[in-house]
């Protein structure tokens, strides 16, 4: 039975664009609620957390990026302000503020005013309890249409500082080797675009029963 167990993941992802629609739904669009790994398209490494802590600035679990494809640590849950204003299935807009939930600790991506520990950027860390934290957990998802296409490159910008999501490619050694510093940055470059890849992408079902769990 262990094939099986490989393959159930698989036949999920599969299954899901078949079994649920809606009229409100932008065709390949990310919802609320999908969980995904999104990847840095100029370093071609992933957005990946860990319960591993920051040695300097805020001291808040460490946010990186990966270059593997098949870490779990690399899934985050997409999330509005409030629970209400981003509800399960919804196509995410151009514009809209949103959270991004660690999947496997239930930290949210956040930044502050700390200096980011290698290349003295805007730090950016993972936040909160159980998806709860503060008014610095918010991002506005940048793009060129109406909604956050799966395909398509993306920014995040912070809504608190202004600074967008970025990796210049800087490297940590022990105990995160060859893991990239993640940081804000206050200036649109190609640092700071990022595509969603690896997920399961939510839409509205028929039967409002149907996908309550992932």
């Amino acid at each position: 039975m262990r094939g099986g167990r490989r393959l159930f993941p698989l036949l999920l992802l599969a299954l899901l664009p078949g079994l649920c629609h809606g009229r409100e739904s932008a065709p390949g669009a990310v919802t609320c609620g999908s969980v995904l790994k999104l990847l840095n398209t100029r370093h071609s490494v992933r957005l990946h957390s860990h319960e591993v802590k920051y040695g300097s600035g805020s001291g808040q679990q460490s946010v990186t990026g990966v270059e593997a494809s098949d870490d779990a640590n690399s899934y985050w849950r997409i999330r509005g302000k409030s629970d209400s204003s981003c509800q399960r299935g919804t196509p995410v807009k151009c514009g809209q503020a949103i959270r991004l939930t660690h999947v496997n600790t239930g930290k949210n991506l956040h930044t502050h005013h700390f200096p980011s520990p290698l290349s003295n950027n805007q730090e950016v860390s993972a936040f909160g309890d159980d998806g709860e934290g503060d008014d610095l957990d918010f991002w506005i998802v940048q793009c060129s249409g109406s909604y956050w296409e799966r395909e398509d490159a993306v920014r995040f910008k912070h809504v608190g500082t202004e600074v967008f999501l970025s990796i210049t490619g800087e490297q940590y050694g022990h105990p995160i080797r060859g893991q990239r510093e993640v940081h804000g940055m206050p200036a649109a470059n190609h640092h700071n675009y990022w595509k969603a890849m690896e997920g399961v992408f939510i839409k509205p079902s028929l039967d409002p029963a149907k996908h309550d769990e992932l």
